[in-house]
């Protein structure tokens, strides 16, 4: 009998797949995320030995492949020797003869990275579809579970199918990166012993992704595992960026070309800033693109304080993403340490800044945790002054329907900041022109976001009425 692992933070989604084992109903739950977040890990060894079948399809295989690679886990997991088909509805009766053998109280179904399996003229769909319509549903004993990384396909083929499986899901599940505490409590699982502000730092390249954090060495120092990962003579991530968007997405140099035009712009571009900078006409095959890269969590759309939906920027939130384009792509780094040697270098700096930016904008629970305002309906985003003398921008603003907003400023140091008197009046002049230009009648609370505190003086007690740490960040939501 094999003995489940200890599986770091996901209580709350072991609670749910717990429940869904036990209901007495037959459930069909899509388990989806970004790739290498530790979807298959979880369920895998959340369900440890309760599986009925588990089948996980091919990158890049065809049809004849895929149909060959679940014969022989069919027969591998069952010890029978079922002929093989040269069709999916076969194929699924075969797998119906297993479900009604089986002796177990719920029948739990794994079928990952289904959309593999949707190879062209395969009718892979029309026959799941009647493998869950006509048999599934017709049951109470069954937790059929679909899982896969490409969001998009999931959306389009599943979660939105016009067809026979049309509001079929009955539940589905988001496997999110850890949190900042959940990476916390990895390391120290695996016994690496690293700081806050390095496990901070961690965030900002890997955004909190388990098998990027599995490849972590004890005894190294945190520098020290980031040149391994990505500057040693073969490091462990060599290939990841190809590897990650090749098998997310048909024809990704389209993705590429808008993340890497993204990354040249930290607040964002508009729809038709982002067709002129790729040279991608602004019709539907680059709505498609950008659906496609927003379901899979590579990007986000927002808008900016009372602006129209049409003029919504597009951002890039994923870090590994950002991490690469800065610091990879184009560069030739023969430095071995190059990491090691980079950490205070001016590129380090600014990078740094817009990364804890984003740490801060993926931990937005836990600031409106720390301010009081978890109940309290918010709307977040990223401002700047339409006046190009001003070119003033602030990093959040949290937009609270209890007639405050806070504007936050965000510091990236190793040290506490401190505002000074020229800083003091920069601040000012924004409140200022935040005020004058949006004509808000809201209250506006500074709201200061820094890596250790800040320095207690006149300024800082004057101006500021709010002060977080990443501590607050560490924070259970």
């Amino acid at each position: 009998m094999k003995k489940m692992k200890k599986i770091t933070g996901r209580e709350a989604e072991m609670q749910k797949l717990k429940y869904y084992y036990e209901i007495e109903n037959s459930e069909f739950l899509v388990v989806y995320g970004r790739r290498r977040v530790g979807k298959t890990y979880l369920l895998r060894e959340f369900f440890a030995e309760k599986f009925c079948f588990y089948f996980t399809g091919l990158a890049n295989a065809g049809t004849e492949q895929q149909l060959l690679n679940f014969q022989l886990a069919i027969n591998e997991q069952t010890h029978n020797d079922f002929p093989r088909e040269n069709s999916w509805l076969l194929a699924f009766e075969q797998l119906k003869s297993v479900i009604k053998q089986s002796t177990q109280k719920k029948k739990v179904i794994f079928i990952d990275e289904m959309p593999w399996l949707d190879t062209p003229k395969s009718d892979f769909l029309t026959a799941f579809e009647h493998f869950w319509n006509h048999f599934c549903a017709a049951r109470n004993d069954i937790l059929l579970i679909a899982c896969g990384s490409a969001t998009s396909w999931l959306t389009h083929k599943i979660f939105n199918n016009k067809g026979g499986l049309h509001n079929r899901v009955t539940r589905q599940m988001e496997i999110m990166p850890f949190t900042l505490l959940e990476c916390e409590t990895y390391f120290l699982s695996r016994n690496i012993v690293f700081e806050r502000y390095e496990i901070v730092e961690s965030y900002m390249i890997l955004g909190g992704i388990p098998y990027y954090l599995s490849l972590f060495e004890k005894g190294k120092s945190f520098a020290q595992n980031i040149d391994l990962l990505f500057f040693d003579g073969n490091p462990l991530l060599k290939n990841e960026f190809q590897n990650l968007y090749a098998s997310l997405f048909r024809n990704a140099e389209n993705h590429i070309a808008v993340v890497e035009a993204l990354s040249k712009k930290i607040k964002g571009l508009t729809r038709d800033e982002i067709s002129k900078a790729t040279k991608l006409a602004s019709g539907g095959g680059l709505t498609k693109v950008l659906l496609e890269l927003e379901n899979c969590g590579f990007i986000r759309q927002y808008q900016t304080y009372n602006n129209k939906t049409k003029n919504a920027l597009y951002q890039l939130t994923d870090f590994y993403t950002l991490f690469y384009f800065q610091f990879i792509k184009n560069q030739s780094i023969s430095d071995r340490n190059y990491w090691q040697h980079t950490l205070d270098s001016p590129k380090h700096r600014a990078w740094s800044g817009f990364a804890f930016e984003r740490v801060c904008l993926a931990h937005a629970p836990q600031i409106k945790k720390a301010l009081g305002i978890s109940g309290v309906k918010t709307y977040l985003f990223s401002w700047k002054s339409k006046n190009t003398e001003n070119q003033t921008q602030i990093d959040l603003c949290i937009d609270r329907n209890d007639q405050v907003i806070n504007l936050c400023e965000i510091k990236f140091s190793v040290h506490e900041f401190t505002i000074d008197k020229s800083y003091s009046e920069n601040l000012r002049r924004k409140i200022g022109i935040f005020k004058t230009e949006t004509k808000t009648r809201k209250a506006i609370y500074l709201t200061m976001l820094t890596t250790f505190g800040l320095v207690e003086n006149e300024y800082s007690m004057s101006l500021v009425q709010n002060q977080l740490t990443m501590k607050e960040l560490f924070e259970p939501a």
